[in-house]
């Protein structure tokens, strides 16, 4: 499906960025990818890229050093091709009552999630417009959606990613580039696993489905998406969430 592309994945080390990078390359896709110190999982998910006859570059950057993340999308370029498929996925958490978080906290949940997304999206979408096709992914959250307790700064940039999502998917449609945006509910990844078991056990138990997501079917609404049956979404959050967000 995506022989001859390159797809850029950021924080693809481990959880819905590694799923994600493997997916496309399993379908033929070059990868690069980012991670935030995490060099020993990066080279486990290179090594089995490479082990599906696929290119693959992977460096450790912080996402919100815009400058960091200019450079890195353009050494993706150099080393495989123009990028055709950006999966932002690349996150950060501060859980503290609303009453603690400080301005540190804030800026640096914010900044990862809104500003390291926006200029990653921005860096690719230049190499796309004089192309005039592409497909670019955000990852948001059914957090933003429905809100949570203590990761109030979190619940404001996922929901400000999907309103990021639609506002340039109104520029990059017209000109041949799909913008769409996937909210995971809850996900069985280290971060979920973070959580004591019994907040666990009482999470999957009033969920639906009576379990957690995992990482695999995550990429595979990003397939969905970059892939050719995905053209006539423009500008969506797509949330498979376990019908969490029914609450």
């Amino acid at each position: 499906m995506f022989t001859g592309q390159v797809a850029l994945v950021t924080g693809g080390s481990r959880g819905i960025g590694r799923a994600t990078a493997l997916a496309f390359a399993g379908l033929g896709a070059d990868i690069g990818f980012c991670h935030l110190d995490d060099g020993a999982k990066a080279e486990e998910t290179a090594a089995e890229i490479r082990a599906l006859g696929r290119r693959v570059v992977s460096e450790g950057l912080d996402v919100s050093d815009v400058a960091a993340g200019r450079g890195f999308a353009g050494r993706v370029a150099e080393a495989l091709g123009a990028v055709d498929i950006l999966f932002n996925n690349a996150g950060a958490n501060i859980k503290k009552p609303f009453e603690e978080v400080t301005e540190d906290d804030y800026d640096r949940v914010v900044d990862v999630h809104l500003k390291g997304m926006f200029f990653m999206a921005q860096n690719v979408y230049r190499t796309m417009l004089p192309r005039k096709r592409g497909c670019i992914i955000n990852v948001a959250s059914q957090l933003g959606i429905k809100g949570g307790p203590q990761i109030a700064a979190y619940c404001a940039a996922k929901a400000g990613i999907a309103g990021f999502t639609r506002a340039l998917a109104w520029e990059a449609a017209p000109v041949g580039i799909r913008v769409n945006a996937i909210a995971p509910g809850p996900i069985d990844t280290d971060l979920v696993r973070r959580n004591p078991e019994a907040w666990q056990e009482a999470f999957k138990a009033r969920l639906p489905v009576g379990r957690f997501g995992t990482a695999e079917e995550i990429a595979a609404t990003a397939v969905l998406l970059a892939g050719p049956h995905g053209g006539f979404y423009v500008g969506a959050t797509l949330s498979p969430n376990g019908g969490d967000v029914m609450y």
